[in-house]
């Protein structure tokens, strides 16, 4: 069985079809504007704080005290970067390490908290066993148009197989 880390949480809940190509390394996202952006951001960030902390396949950006941080560029995708950094607190708490979370948006100099709760643990549970299931599936999730597909590394993958019918 494929393990699973933050990026493959962050794309259930943005796109299943995402998810489903990321985890058969269908990748066109190294050559993407955002990505690209992303990584630059990753490595100039808070220079001074000791930096990942790789748990199985799931890297944590930044080790600061009582608390576990990710950096992100905006926060239009925060529903997701929570539950990557929840999946992240869960990992942890399942080695017996409790520690909160952070989000840093650094566009809109913003910080956020999370924290895992028994209610969020539970639904993570749900989540994680639905991501195995989509990532063990033959084919990918059928194609769904989403608000922020035009800035989605694979739109032009998911757009060519559908076709203008199915893309408007």
């Amino acid at each position: 069985m494929q393990s699973i880390g933050g990026l493959h949480v962050q794309y259930y809940v943005v796109c299943q079809r995402k998810l489903w190509l990321y985890s058969k390394q269908i990748g066109f996202e190294t050559e993407h504007d955002r990505v690209m952006e992303g990584t630059i951001l990753h490595e100039k960030s808070y220079p001074r704080k000791e930096k990942e902390l790789v748990i199985d396949d799931a890297v944590v950006d930044v080790i600061d005290g009582e608390y576990i941080q990710e950096t992100k560029l905006s926060s239009k995708m925060q529903k997701a970067d929570e539950w990557q950094l929840l999946y992240y607190l869960y990992l942890l708490k399942q080695r017996g390490i409790e520690k909160k979370g952070k989000i840093a948006y650094t566009k809109e100099k913003k910080i956020i908290e999370v924290f895992l709760t028994e209610e969020k643990e539970k639904e993570l549970k749900k989540k994680i066993a639905d991501i195995y299931r989509v990532i063990e599936s033959k084919s990918p999730p059928k194609f769904k148009k989403l608000p922020y597909c035009k800035n989605c590394a694979y739109y032009d993958f998911c757009f060519a197989l559908e076709g203008e019918d199915d893309a408007t």
